[in-house]
């Protein structure tokens, strides 16, 4: 099927990458771009590498709380246990625990081989990345930081972030690696039984939709954000 995205409203100035939600409001990650990536997306290089964390109204986008962290290019987050979990797709990588007086509590590497990520989410006690390198979205015990469980992904899409429906499922943000420019992509959602791993659907973004990259479902609603460049 087909679907449609709706503007609700703007992030706070920078490029919003990111999403976790909170009974508080709609936690939003920020990515800053750097070195080649700054160049290569023609943007100017920022005074200030740290990232933020936006904790924002559902309703208004008005920003509630702001937690800086140390992350780099985050393409994921998640919110579990009192803290904000930001995951980098650039060096020094890993994840970036950070408590809400922006202290970094702890910066561990994905499992099994480390590398970037595209997304994360903190469900039942338990942390899931969308990991690049290992081309899955892989559950970690937080305490122990092994990893429990792998789900593939289709190697062929781009894969950016993910969000469990109220059914359990796992719904991930997929985008077609073949197009060069915005104009030619095409962008989508997959979704996987998460019990399973098996795909049940595949869904695309009707023209004129947002570019996805930060995912969330609360309450029955599918929020996503689109950095905008």
């Amino acid at each position: 099927r087909r679907v449609k995205t709706t503007r609700v409203f703007k992030c706070p100035s920078g490029f919003p990458n990111a999403m976790a939600a909170s009974p508080e409001g709609l936690w939003v990650g920020e990515q800053k771009l750097t070195g080649a990536q700054a160049e290569r997306y023609g943007v100017p290089e920022p005074d200030d590498i740290l990232e933020n964390a936006w904790l924002l109204d559902w309703n208004t986008g008005e920003v509630l709380k702001t937690v800086r962290t140390e992350c780099r290019n985050t393409s994921g987050m998640a919110y579990g246990e009192g803290y904000i979990w930001m995951v980098a797709n650039a060096a020094p990588n890993g994840v970036f625990q950070t408590d809400m007086n922006s202290r970094t509590v702890s910066h561990r590497q994905i499992p099994l081989g480390g590398g970037g990520n595209h997304g994360a989410k903190f469900r039942n006690g338990k942390l899931w990345v969308v990991s690049t390198r290992l081309r899955s979205m892989m559950r970690i015990d937080p305490n122990t930081w092994q990893p429990e469980y792998l789900i593939p992904i289709d190697p062929k899409k781009r894969s950016h972030d993910m969000a469990f429906d109220d059914e359990g499922n796992i719904w991930l943000v997929t985008g077609e690696n073949a197009s060069t420019r915005w104009s030619e992509a095409t962008f989508g959602l997959d979704k996987y039984n998460a019990e399973t791993g098996e795909l049940l659907e595949s869904v695309e973004f009707v023209s004129g939709s947002a570019d996805p990259h930060g995912l969330e479902i609360y309450n029955g609603v599918m929020y996503i954000c689109d950095a905008g460049i």
